[in-house]
Parts: structure tokens; sequence; C-alpha cells
């Protein structure tokens, strides 16, 4: 006989990276039970310097193993489980007998040809359980029950009887003894091993013969019989095989045969103790003797309802319970479904309520019997009450996605007219509310109102919070205005999201890398600036804002105060002009708006009066002793984009003066 295959397997070669290859299975043959789970377990090793890339289980078949979770006939059965540790395991589900299989462990690593098989695996064994028992007994003897199974089991077996577990009796390994059998240990028997008790084997049927037992006699109608009435008994026993063979007695004397004994219009002289006697192949047994009173129990029990009608929540209710009986019926309960109510021949409820509701009977009792009412059904009308609304689906709520809303309330009858309202305008109407595609505009707070014909409820409001992407990204300069050379400018990002923007990066128009972060930068060069706003939810840029830090500011001053004496020899030009046209003046019409270059002056011709007019036109000039008018001033002028006759032009006018008296303003 060959020796017993080890409980683990060592595989190990020399790897060509100077370390070993070894795969230790944890058990290299397992029994499973057809149904059950199976976990096959082991570590492996690599050479140093290896990277695994892959590992997978396989059936070993003698050719490549092949990944067994892609094989179809174990798709969803099987799961791979390694861990750092270089443990490896595969747990199969729902084993059937086709999976009787070589199951191998198989590695991949970085270089194609250093990997691995763990080779020979790990052998499963698929059994199912039988119980092997004799199909009949007699009562006294002994009999042995073995659950059988194809391979060796290690969990250990549990027994049950009409599908409950036995613990009283006798279990050695795989087999159930039962000493000295009695009728009640006919049943079912089953087998299953623990951990799996849901598998359990296929139920054998146990019989046992034994002599009639447990006789009696039933009486109908039950309970003492009133003269006039028929009577019927009927002899129940237990015995195996069954009984077949009944004798009645009254008293000692035999009066009749068979299961039953009828006594048709019943007199007094019937009254007696009577006994039934029963019989099969393995003996017989008499029942306790029954006596026979000729009355009645109570009949004819029925329930009326006042005020009949409609059933309207608070109002009350009075039910009222009849019966005939002898003697007369003095007991009387009542009941709501199967639980006692109250006592009494009435039951009421004053301010009756949707609780209420149900089927009640009156259970009417004397001294020889009881009877219970048919059901009365109670269905009490309330307006909607327990209103609420569940919002799907569930949890944070994009821009863009879908949302319903479903309105669930208590009424009777049942409500079906529902209105939805965002703050306090109606939005809709229906058991459901839906908006698809939301907007950011849909966020507030939603209630449904349900309606029936008592009245109507609402619900508490359930709030919509629509999170969306950052909008209307804009930029803003600090300080607003001329920006003067030297100053520092300060750009702050503007944007709306939900939730809320937290980053903020900030680019140059032309690049392709952030220049900074936050909700404000301060740029150090001229140029383009815009910045991206972002939340969790998308992203957006702002338009482009140029900054100009090169001090344009100081040369506009500069140019204004060295042209002054220009505009002061304007002014002079033009009163001079204006005298000598005047006549003229009134017979053409205005020359507006020329739009000429104005050339050079010829002459110094500054004076107070000419620092005067242009101090009063908000520009500043040198003072009148500063005799610096030229030709460079006229050009300043010029390039300052101010529009003037040439100091010989004799076309000047009243809106030549308004175009200098511009200045104020540009």
């Amino acid at each position: 006989m060959a020796p017993p295959l080890p409980l683990v397997f060592l595989l190990m070669t020399a790897g060509a990276f100077g370390t070993e290859w070894s795969v230790k299975y944890n058990q290299q043959e397992i029994c499973a039970l057809k149904g059950s789970t199976v976990f096959m377990n082991g570590t492996f090793t690599h050479p140093e310097g290896l990277t695994v890339k892959e590992t997978f289980w396989g059936k070993h078949t003698g050719e490549e193993l092949t990944d067994l979770s892609k094989d179809p006939d174990y798709s969803g059965r099987v799961e791979f489980f390694t861990d750092d540790q270089k443990h490896f395991s595969l747990k199969l589900s729902d084993v059937m007998k086709k999976d009787e299989h070589q199951f191998c462990f198989r590695i991949k690593t970085n270089v194609e040809k250093e990997r691995w098989a763990g080779v020979p695996g790990v052998q499963l064994r698929v059994t199912e359980l039988h119980v092997e028992a004799p199909e009949e007994v007699t009562e006294g003897q002994t009999a042995d029950l073995t659950c059988k199974t194809t391979c060796s089991l290690t969990d250990p077996f549990i027994w049950y009887k009409n599908g409950r577990p036995l613990t009283t009796k006798t279990i050695k390994n795989n087999q159930l003894h039962l000493q000295m059998v009695s009728s009640e240990d006919a049943g079912s028997y089953s087998c299953a091993v623990g951990g799996s008790q849901h598998l359990r084997s296929t139920a054998h049927s146990l019989r046992v013969r034994y002599p009639p037992k447990r006789v009696s006699v039933s009486i109908s109608p039950s309970g003492e019989i009133v003269e006039g009435s028929s009577v019927t008994l009927t002899c129940s026993s237990d015995g195996n095989p069954p009984v077949k063979i009944y004798t009645w007695f009254k008293g000692s004397a035999s009066v009749g045969e068979g299961k039953t004994y009828s006594i048709p219009n019943i007199r007094s002289e019937h009254s007696g103790e009577y006994t039934c006697q029963s019989r099969n192949d393995h003996g017989e047994r008499r029942s306790t003797a029954v006596k026979i009173n000729v009355l009645y129990p109570p009949k004819s029990v029925t329930v009326s309802i006042s005020p009949s009608g409609k059933i309207v929540e608070s109002s009350s209710v009075t039910l009222t319970c009849s019966s005939d009986g002898n003697p007369p019926v003095k007991i009387y309960t009542w009941f709501k479904g199967s639980a006692s109510v109250g006592e009494g021949k009435t039951y009421s409820i004053p301010n009756i309520r949707s609780e209420h509701s149900g089927e009640y009977t009156c259970q009417s009792r004397n001294d020889h019997g009881e009877r219970r009412s048919t059901a009365v059904k109670i269905n009490v009308l309330y307006p909607p009450k327990s209103v609420s609304v569940s919002i799907s689906p569930s949890g944070k709520i994009v821009e863009g996605s879908s949302v319903t809303l479903t309105c669930s309330s208590d009424g009777n009858p049942p409500v079906k007219i529902y209105t939805w309202f965002k703050g306090s305008a109606s939005v809709g109407e229906g058991k459901t509310y839906s908006i698809p595609n939301i907007r950011s505009e849909d966020s507030g707070e939603y209630t449904c109102q349900s309606r029936n014909d008592r009245g109507e409820r609402r619900s508490t409001a359930v709030k919509i919070n629509v999170l969306y992407p950052p909008k209307n990204v804009s930029v803003s300069i600090s300080p607003s205005g001329e920006i003067v050379e030297g100053s520092s400018v300060t750009l702050t990002c503007s944007s709306d999201g939900n939730p809320p923007v937290k980053n903020y990066t900030w680019f140059k128009e032309g690049g392709t890398s952030p220049v900074g972060s936050g909700h404000s930068y301060s740029p150090l060069q001229s140029g383009s600036y815009y910045c991206e706003a972002q939340n969790q939810h998308g992203a957006q840029k702002s338009d482009l804002v140029p900054v100009d830090l090169n001090g344009h500011s100081v040369t506009l001053f500069a140019a204004a105060g060295v042209g002054l004496c220009g505009v002061a020899v304007f002014l002079a030009v033009f009163f001079y002009k204006r005298r000598k046209r005047q006549t003229r003046i009134m017979n053409e019409p205005d020359y507006v708006n020329t739009r000429r270059r104005t050339k050079p002056p010829d002459d110094d011709s500054c004076s107070v009066d000419d620092y005067e007019n242009i101090t009063k036109a908000g520009l500043s000039a040198p003072p009148p002793d500063d005799d610096t008018c030229s030709v460079d001033d006229y050009e300043n002028i010029t390039k300052a984009d101010l529009r003037a006759p040439s100091p010989d032009d004799d076309s000047s006018s009243a809106q030549d003066y308004v175009n200098v008296m511009s200045l104020n303003g540009h």
C-alpha cells in the first residue's frame, strides 16, 4: 500500500537569479461536499530581482495551465487571493462533481522565461451525503442509520429528524444509533456536516410498527346534547399499521362497529359512558369513556354595528353581540383579529381612530361550549397623515442629473391627489415630481401636499442642494484706474460654484504653466492674465485681463506739462481770429470738428492770460514768465491727440475752443 500523501507539498527549484522558486500547498488533497465552498491555500517564493506580474489558478490536465477564472465552467464561482507575504488561496464556490480535478497555482514575472507552476497541485474530491438505514423496524428493536460519503470529510456529522437537529441520540462518527426504537422514532432522517448544515442529504423515511396508542373519542356536537338532535361519536387512534377494527361499548356492552357511531334522534336513555376499542396486527387498546348529556352550546352568534354606513375618524361606534344558547349566554368576549379587546354584550369605541380599523368578532360562551361570530369589518375613513418625501437618487445632486421626488402618505380612502411646492409656489402634480437636467436654480425646499375626500396635509420640507462647477468667473484689478510705474497691482478672481470654489490657478496669456494660485495674484510683469476656478465638479476660465506695469500715467502728465505753452499759443490765436472773422461767421455755417493738425507756433506768445485759461481748463502749465514755448510744445500737444488750428489758419471758431476745453476731461 502506498504511503499517504503529505499535507504540505513543497516544490522547489533554483532560479536564474540565484534564489529558489517554491510553492507550498497547505493540503494536497481535499474532500469537499457538493454545493459547498472550498478553499485551497499556500505560500510561494521566487528568485530575487523578479517582479510578480500575474498569478492565477488552473486545472492540471497535462497541458499549459489556463486561468480558471476565464473558464466558462467556473464563471462566478472562483476567486483568487494573494498578499504581500506571498500567501495565496483559491476560493471555489458551489462545488460540483465535475470539479474533481487537480488545481495548480501559476506565477508569471517580468521576465518571460521566469515563471512557475506549483505542480502537482491540490487534488479535489467531491462527495454527496446519502443515508443508509432500514425502511421499517418494530417498536422495541434497535436501528442504525449511516451517513455515507465517497471520500473522507473532516468536519463532524450532524443528524436531523423531521428537519430538526438531534441532540439526545447516540452519534458516532457518521452513524446514528437508535436503542429500543419507539413509535416516536418514526420520521424523516437526514444528515449534514458541520459548516455546511444547509447541504443536507436526501431525507430517509423510517417507519416503526406498533400497536394502537392514544385512543380517544370525540362527540359531535361537543358538550351536552339536546334531546331530539343527532350525535356522532368518532374514534381516533395512532397505530402502525393503521387501525382498521373499531368496537363501541356502552358501559361493558358492545353496541356497534366502525370508526364512527351515530345516534339519530337521541333520547334520554342514550345517556351514559361510551368507549371505543382499537385493534391492529400488534395489539389493541380501549379509549377513556366519554359521557353524553343532552343540552346545546351557543349558536347563531352575530354582530351588528351602530351607526350603520361610513365610519369617519373621531366618531363613536358601538358593536352589539347576539347569540342563542342553553343555558343562556352570559359571557361575551370581543376580538380584533386574534387579540382580545373587551368583554360584555356591547363593545364601544368613542373617538374612533384609523388604528381601530380591522375585523372584529364576538365569542359567546355558556356552560357547554363557545362559538365565535363571523367577522365584521370596520373601515375608518381619515384624512392624509404621515406625509413624507423621498429623493431619488439619494446622496449628492449634481447639475445636469435627473432627480425624482416621491410622496408617500397614509390616508383612507387612499390619497390620489398630490401637489408639489417649491417654497410657496406650486410646481407640479402627481405622486412623483421629476426634474430632468437639474440646474442650480432648482435648489430649494420642496413639499408635497396629499389630499383625499377627508382632507389634506403637507409634508415636512426636503431640501435640494444642486452642486455645479464654477461659472461667471471674472477678474478684478486693484487699484482700479491708471497704474503708476513702480506701484503694485493685485488681481482678484471671483466665481460662482457649489461647493464654493477654493482652488484658483493663474495663467499668463501665451503660457502653458500656471504663474500663481490662490484667490488673489500680484503680477510682476506686464501682459494679459486669466484665472481658472475649480471645484469638485469642474473648472472654468475667466476672460483675459491686460496689465501694464510700464508707467504710462507718468509719461502722460509729463507730456501735458511740456505742451502747456502750445495750448496758450492756441488760445491767443483763437481769440484773435474770432474777432477778425466775427462778421463772416454770422453769414456762414460753422466749421465744426475740422480735425486738422496744427502747425508749430512762430513766436513766443505765452502770457498771464494764457496761463489762466489753461489752468481753468484743468491743465497743468508752466508759469507765464517761463519762456519755454517752442515747436516741441506744439508737437507734444499734437501727440496728445489735441486738435487745434494752425496759428496762421484763419478758420478758428467756437467749436475749436470747445475741442480744446475737452482736455479737462481727456
